[in-house]
């Protein structure tokens, strides 16, 4: 039984990792490339937070000195040497070192019933600040910072001294110094922390997961897993489902080639699977909107003098009704199909065109009912954030439901049929898929110098990004509103130090 049990079990091995690991529609790969692009805009938005650094203020006494360091101001920074990186399997890793931070604080010095008061010029110097970031997906399947470890340290501090009473802070200079980078290098992490699990969070929530791409259809983007951070790159696996807004919960299933991304040269390279396009075309399907009627003057007139010459025996016996105008009502009989090839891509379409006459004030007399085979090809590119198609008509054939002897009869129909679709109704296709739909990237990042390329059964596009806003521009639009627990509430405490009354 044991025996028996185990070859069971060495069986089923392959099925269950099979269906414990979903197939991407989309994926997403950010190389080292695209994530110093990335250290660019991140030390600038890591400056401006450093900027804005609340220390409290510093009291203290040595025999009869009293001194007071309230509004403490960082006045400049210089993070010169600095580095981003990817760390397996979950990490981003950012170093900062040797930097130095300016300051200027308000002094207060009462000896006895002398007072002065002015303000101090220090540096920060040796200033070194280790994070690691941790990313995961979160319930609703979106990228977020889910932890972040941060070390920070100060080597040396500096401050100047002028005045009446220079001599005296030179003398207190050691417990001031020392209370100020204790105070400081306290409330770096604190502030990168914010930064990170709050502001940087609220700009990966601009990263559309479950969204309407029009009436018709919605995306799901939502993350299969966690993301995949190897020494080079970070992979996201994306569900890429398309979904029909009557049935939202509808699920297809994924049985297409997984993409698979091994480039690195570019700074972003985007993956699209056959399942990817079959959602959108089986959501369009299901809603019910992949059928053309044209009536009356919407039929060219060099076709309608065709079908009518076609079908004059059939219209003959319809009078008084001869002079009826024609309806033609092309509707797809099943969810399109798309192929991807090295060579392209294309979109096989099975449909009926039934061809009517409509009298006014009586019901539409069927002339002809016709099964439709075409075979379109698609050109797949990216604008800005939008991923677009544009459909041409590659192949086309028309053939009888009833019988082969009919079929033969509407072979004249052919060409003029396949003009039609040519002039009419592709560029009405090509004008409803002309708004495309949004990659899943934050606001504020777009592509650049997009290079699409086929593969067999998914496609790539390689590309650079550029920030079209800056991170603070898109922080300041999507900034949470405050809370209490926002920022750490209570300050550190420096060492040795007792507040006076002054």
């Amino acid at each position: 039984m044991a025996a028996g049990g185990r070859l069971l079990l060495l069986f089923l091995l392959p099925w269950l990792v099979t269906a414990s690991h979903s197939p991407p529609g989309c994926k997403i790969r950010i190389t080292s490339k695209g994530l110093d692009l990335v250290k660019q805009e991140g030390l600038r938005f890591v400056e401006q937070e450093l900027q804005n650094i609340t220390v409290s203020d510093l009291h203290g006494k040595e025999g009869q000195f009293h001194y007071n360091i309230s509004q403490v101001k960082v006045m400049d920074l210089q993070l010169a040497l600095s580095d981003l990186h990817f760390q397996p399997q979950q990490h981003l890793v950012f170093n900062i070192n040797n930097a130095s931070i300016s300051l200027r604080f308000r002094r207060q010095l009462l000896y006895w019933f002398f007072y002065d008061i002015g303000s101090i010029n220090a540096s920060a110097d040796g200033v070194h600040i280790h994070t690691m970031l941790q990313l995961a997906k979160d319930e609703a399947g979106r990228l977020k910072i889910s932890n972040i470890t941060c070390n920070a340290s100060i080597a040396r501090m500096h401050a100047g001294f002028s005045g009446t009473l220079r001599k005296v802070y030179e003398f207190l200079s050691t417990f001031i110094v020392t209370g100020m980078r204790f105070l400081l290098s306290q409330q770096i992490c604190p502030s990168l922390e914010h930064a990170s699990l709050v502001l940087l969070n609220s700009v990966l929530d601009t990263v559309p997961v479950r969204n309407y791409v029009d009436e018709h259809i919605g995306i799901d983007y939502s993350l299969l897993r966690d993301p995949a951070v190897s020494t080079d790159t970070l992979d996201l696996d994306f569900k890429g489902m398309f979904f029909p807004r009557v049935r939202e919960n509808q699920e297809l299933e994924n049985h297409a080639v997984e993409p698979v991304i091994k480039e690195t040269e570019r700074m972003v390279y985007v993956a699209f699977s056959e399942y990817f396009f079959d959602s959108a075309m089986h959501s369009y399907f299901q809603a019910g909107v992949l059928a053309i009627e044209l009536q009356g003057e919407k039929v060219p007139k060099d076709l309608e003098v065709l079908l009518r010459a076609t079908f004059f025996g059939t219209i003959f016996m319809l009078s008084p009704t001869v002079d009826a105008p024609l309806r033609l009502v092309l509707q797809v009989s099943a969810p399109p199909r798309c192929i991807i090839k090295p060579s392209g891509t294309s979109v096989s379409v099975s449909a009926f065109l039934n061809i009517s006459l409509v009298p006014p004030g009586h019901p539409a007399v069927q002339l002809s009912s016709m099964a439709m085979e075409t075979k379109l090809s698609a050109r797949v590119y990216l604008q800005g954030k939008a991923l677009r198609v544009q459909l041409d008509l590659r192949r086309f054939r028309i053939y009888s439901k009833q019988s082969a002897l009919e079929s033969l009869a509407l072979f004249s129909l052919q060409a003029p049929l396949k003009t039609l679709l040519q002039l009419t109704i592709m560029p009405i296709i090509n004008e409803r898929t002309k708004k495309g739909v949004q990659i899943p990237l934050p606001e504020g990042m777009d592509f650049t110098k997009e290079v699409v390329t086929n593969h067999a059964g998914f496609l790539t596009v390689g590309a650079d990004l550029h920030f079209s806003k800056e991170l603070r521009e898109v922080i300041e639009k999507y900034r949470p509103a405050p809370t209490a627990a926002a920022r750490p509430s209570s300050e550190p405490t420096a060492p040795s130090m007792e507040p006076p009354q002054l």
